[in-house]
């Protein structure tokens, strides 16, 4: 177990798996460790610079209230050429939690890791608006319209899970401190934890809109998130593998890609609490 020790925190992409870091952070916490840094991708990105700005407590509650229908009323769906979602509505919270805030002006130390669309090269934003550095980490190709690099630039920007979907690479250890690593693309089965939905698809409103996106209960064949979402959690597990391999945090916890679906925000209270039994797993293990 760790205990009082200073932590490097790295938290990988994942959607809504993401929320699992919020039940790793507080095993962290409650253990005595105290977070002196923190590197982020996507939803990792989302919940880290939440912390940073000592707001992840109020973000937690308002995730808590979530239904599936209010999931629903979040996306904000466009017939854009670069997405189907804008976004806006999904970090309208995120906005009224954090206000306006400059990364470098956090508490902890944060970096939030984008990619350049036009050059493919990664984008870390450790200064600068926070809110922009979130949006623009969250961008998940296809799915999230991308965010323009600044208002004179033609390059966009997209989810850093692009290429860099467990940023270890970001952070920097500092001698007798602990690199912690979380990992939401882990394979495996889905948790216990993690109930099925009871409902089908026909009794679910927000659902029940006869588009190609989502896949139905009773149906095996994939809708479009599926393959997009699919396609780029193999793509994240083998980056992550490779980054493992070299970085070697000093603790690795994984969470299955099973777990839930990138938009399944509304099982928020199973998330947090898959993310601490998995904190707390990892230790009973190497007992």
């Amino acid at each position: 177990m760790l205990k009082n020790e200073k932590i490097h925190l790295v938290l990988a992409s994942g959607g809504a798996r993401g929320v699992a870091h919020i039940g790793v952070i507080e095993g962290l916490l409650e253990d005595g460790n105290e977070i002196v840094e923190i590197a982020g991708c996507s939803m990792g990105a989302v919940i880290g610079g939440l912390y940073a700005a000592g707001k992840l407590q109020d973000y937690k509650e308002w995730l808590l209230d979530l239904q599936r229908s209010d999931v629903f009323r979040q996306l904000d769906f466009t017939f854009a050429k670069h997405g189907f979602v804008k976004g806006e509505k999904v970090f309208s919270t995120i906005t009224d939690l954090i206000g306006p805030q400059k990364i470098e002006d956090l508490k902890i130390p944060f970096k939030a890791v984008a990619t350049d669309l036009h050059s493919g090269e990664e984008v870390v934003f450790d200064k600068g608006d926070l809110y922009k550095a979130l949006r623009a980490s969250i961008s998940i190709p296809g799915i999230f319209t991308p965010v323009k690099y600044d208002s004179d630039s033609k390059h966009f920007l997209v989810d850093g899970g692009v290429i860099n979907p467990l940023p270890l690479n970001q952070v920097k250890v500092k001698a007798n401190h602990k690199l912690v690593a979380v990992d939401i693309n882990a394979p495996g089965p889905k948790p216990k934890v993690m109930k099925k939905d009871q409902s089908n698809y026909k009794d679910n409103s927000w659902l029940s809109i006869n588009w190609p996106f989502f896949k139905k209960d009773d149906n095996t064949d994939p809708g479009l998130i599926d393959v997009i979402q699919t396609s780029y959690e193999h793509m994240q597990n083998r980056l992550i593998k490779r980054d493992v391999a070299e970085y070697k945090p000093d603790v690795l916890i994984q969470i299955p890609r099973s777990t839930c679906g990138v938009f399944d925000f509304h099982k928020s209270k199973e998330l947090i609490k898959v993310g601490r039994n998995a904190y707390e797993s990892y230790f009973e293990e190497k007992k």
